[in-house]
């Protein structure tokens, strides 16, 4: 077509071209079929994949909440330690304030209790189901701050289990 063959658009004379296509266009669309909806069907397969979306999350959240109990069990990498190197050498062995906990599923865990004080010593031990024994003193000397553990009985490689009873020894200064 040439620009002086052009017509405007919208102009109300179709060529018989156009018409032809638009006839076969029309013929097309009657003979075939209407797609099918299935809206019960994308219904339960979107619940069923949210389900199983919450199912995963909450799985990862308890594997992370349990790592997190592990982790206060064990006193964590963040956990506070108040004594100074010598006093890890003014103890009378060299795991003399570390527990060996026998998790019910079979894990041994160990607990260090070195240089903490007399109530987070009492909270681990109450984590782990043991009870808490006989509480004595030691001099230390220059070396301890007074008032924290440097020394539980029985401590590693012995193990403690749920219900032991674990005796610990201050540091008097």
């Amino acid at each position: 077509m040439t620009s002086n063959d052009s017509r405007p658009f919208g102009c109300a004379h179709p060529t018989p071209f156009e018409e032809e296509l638009v006839n076969a266009m029309n013929n097309f669309a009657n003979s075939a079929d209407a797609p099918t909806f299935d809206a019960p069907g994308i219904t339960r397969r979107s619940r069923r994949k949210r389900a199983t979306a919450i199912a995963g999350i909450s799985a990862a959240l308890i594997v992370a909440g349990g790592g997190t109990a592990l982790a206060s069990i064990t006193g964590g990498s963040d956990a506070p330690k108040s004594a100074p190197a010598a006093a890890i050498t003014a103890a009378p062995a060299k795991d003399a304030a570390t527990l060996l906990f026998v998790h019910s599923e079979g894990m041994t865990i160990p607990i260090d209790l070195l240089g903490r004080s007399l109530d987070d010593a009492k909270g681990q031990i109450q984590k782990t189901r043991t009870k808490l024994g006989k509480v004595g003193e030691v001099d230390c000397g220059k070396y301890g701050k007074p008032g924290t553990v440097i020394q539980v009985d029985p401590h590693s490689p012995k193990t403690v289990a749920n219900g032991d009873t674990i005796d610990v020894t201050l540091c008097a200064g």
